[in-house]
């Protein structure tokens, strides 16, 4: 080698030492990933960690034993759609008008979906430099302006609607139970046939047309997805992690277990064959199911040397529609789309290795929408003013001692809710109109099942609750759709 080739490479050399010295930290010693695990429909208490012992669930459970775990968790809606609004934008739905739960093709008409004037937490991130993507389950609405592209999304593989088959007809490799108003032959109750679909007329009603104009899709085109759906989306958020795991990523993995429709696959029917109730078991499977798939995110984290810097959220958009599903809410009263606390009350739990203290239980309010806070504020992002949530992170730290949320509201047509402090307000009015329904009062530190109705013996509270109500009321807005 020359004078001038060695001259020319020790100047190389000097100088990439030089920028190396002086260059910004790299990204994994400055801001987390993000992962948020959505489950969809799962009951308060279907999970280990949660007390059921019917149906393991090690890997969902670890979450809890590795970080925190909230008693006292809520969403922001009782149904998926708003819920996913408020996940999404850090705010109370009912503020920018998204208030009811569109399904089947509402889901495709103009107007209906998440405001472009909402800013979504992926939008938030990616302008921190994150890469996001969604997969899974959208409903933020069908058509091509609510796409997720037009709310910060950098990839997505899902859908659009509410629910999708997990297995489209002809339903092979899975038990398949579906609603339906009459039985083949006539009559009511439940039909077993011999080649592995069930019905049922339990609901008093079809099984709603999920499929209908509702592809599987990658970014904006269809494709034929052939695994079943719970293993497919588990196979695209593990190769996600895998392709970004050079650069800070924000995850958003909405499971569309376990809502309907009922359909088990063959290897975790036979793990659960030990429940004679078919309707159960099918519910069984598909939870056992998603916590395997919970199990191979959290390993390609670690495959890709990224648990001391990932933020793993995991929680239910709402509480189980116990009919339907079985899906549990012990203990706690109520199902999907009522007020109650098994409706808005759900399993919710968060780990950071190194930064969240393990296996503490956290048992004040806290909301799906503090999920933003949390996430931009470690991602030091611009947070909007208007996100509602709170970082949640010096509450689990021991930083403060006061409580997250001292107020949380909903609304919902008629049916709408107020918890100020231990005390909580109910109305279970129809859609259109609450007037014919009346207030209820309970005090959840004694009665977390909301058995005892103290309005008629609290009505100076009562009225105070009201007025608090009536408050926050007058801060939302109407419908949208």
């Amino acid at each position: 080698m020359n004078r001038r080739v060695l001259h020319r490479s020790l100047t190389r050399l000097l100088v990439g030492f030089a920028l190396a010295l002086f260059a910004a930290p790299s990204w994994s010693e400055s801001v987390p990933n993000i992962v948020v695990l959505f489950a969809d429909d799962l009951g308060y208490g279907e999970l280990g960690c949660q007390g059921n012992a019917q149906i393991p669930t090690p890997h969902i459970d670890s979450i809890a034993n590795n970080g925190v775990r909230f008693t006292a968790g809520y969403v922001a809606g009782s149904n998926c759609s708003p819920s996913r609004a408020g996940l999404l934008t850090g705010r109370t739905p009912t503020r920018f008008g998204y208030e009811f739960n569109p399904i089947g093709a509402r889901n495709e008409m103009p107007g209906i979906g998440l405001p472009a004037s909402e800013v979504t937490m992926a939008e938030c991130l990616h302008d921190a430099g994150y890469t996001t993507g969604l997969i899974g389950k959208w409903h933020q609405g069908g058509s091509a302006e609510y796409h997720p592209f037009r709310h910060g999304f950098d990839e997505f593989f899902g859908f659009t609607h509410e629910g999708h088959y997990f297995v489209p007809p002809p339903y092979h490799g899975v038990t398949t139970m579906l609603r339906r108003k009459t039985l083949p032959g006539g009559g009511q109750g439940r039909w077993i046939g011999s080649k592995g679909l069930i019905y049922g007329t339990h609901m008093g009603n079809d099984e709603p047309d999920y499929d209908a104009n509702n592809p599987i899709v990658r970014g904006g085109q269809p494709v034929v997805e052939t695994e079943y759906l719970t293993d497919a989306l588990t196979r695209e958020a593990v190769d996600f992690i895998d392709r970004h795991d050079d650069k800070p990523f924000f995850l958003y993995l909405a499971y569309n277990a376990v809502h309907s429709p009922l359909q088990g696959a063959d290897e975790y029917m036979e793990k659960f064959a030990g429940i004679d109730d078919i309707q159960r078991r099918i519910f069984a499977a598909m939870l056992g199911n998603l916590d395997d798939s919970v199990g191979a995110v959290l390993a390609q984290i670690r495959a890709s040397g990224l648990e001391e810097n990932t933020l793993v959220f995991f929680l239910s958009d709402n509480g189980g529609p116990t009919r339907e599903l079985t899906s549990s809410n012990r203990p706690l009263r109520g199902e999907k789309g009522q007020m109650y606390e098994g409706a808005i009350r759900v399993p919710f739990m968060v780990q950071w290795k190194g930064q969240v203290p393990a296996g503490k239980v956290y048992d004040r309010p806290v909301s799906s929408m503090d999920i933003f806070a949390t996430a931009g504020t470690v991602a030091r992002a611009n947070v909007p003013a208007q996100v509602e949530g709170v970082d949640l992170m010096p509450f689990l730290t021991g930083q403060r001692t006061d409580v997250p949320h001292e107020t949380l509201f909903w609304r919902q047509g008629g049916r709408t809710a107020l918890r100020h402090g231990d005390w909580k307000i109910v109305r279970m009015g129809n859609r259109k109109q609450s007037a014919a329904a009346k207030w209820e009062l309970y005090h959840l530190e004694d009665d977390l099942s909301e058995t005892k109705n103290l309005a008629g013996t609290e009505p100076q509270r009562l009225q105070d609750l009201i007025k608090r109500w009536q408050d926050l009321n007058q801060e939302m807005v109407p419908p949208l759709f």
